[in-house]
């Protein structure tokens, strides 16, 4: 399965954690992220992670691309929804873009958390 890595500043932290506590569920699968955030966890966890380039700078239009062209499975994006984003028309496209090709999505640790649960049951979403 190819996943997808996000997370806004605030949020760095988070995701960081979450990859922590799901490191072998993860490391089963492709990993893709925008380049701050998978720096971060391939520091903190030594995953194998295919960076882009930061979101702002890109970074989400790539992860677009490949949801369009149907090379993600499944995305974790976690948003600050209390700070504005200067790129938050690009954020807007990316959560678009995964409702058009129904590719889960978890935007909070809480869903995400979910997600990476059944993965670890060997629950597949496609």
């Amino acid at each position: 399965m190819k996943i997808a890595l996000i997370a806004h500043d605030k949020k760095k932290d988070a995701i960081i954690e979450l990859a922590k506590a799901y490191k072998d569920v993860l490391a089963a699968h492709n990993l893709y992220a925008t380049g701050t955030t998978g720096t971060l966890i391939m520091g903190e966890t030594g995953l194998c992670i295919h960076r882009m380039k930061s979101g702002p700078l890109g970074g989400d239009q790539q992860i677009g691309a490949m949801l369009a062209n149907g090379e993600l499975d499944l995305i974790i994006f976690l948003r600050d929804p209390l700070t504005a984003q200067p790129h938050e028309p690009d954020v807007s496209a990316l959560l678009r873009l995964c409702d058009v090709q129904k590719i889960p999505l978890a935007t909070n640790a809480s869903s995400a958390i979910i997600m990476l649960e059944a993965l670890k049951q060997g629950v597949y979403f496609k």
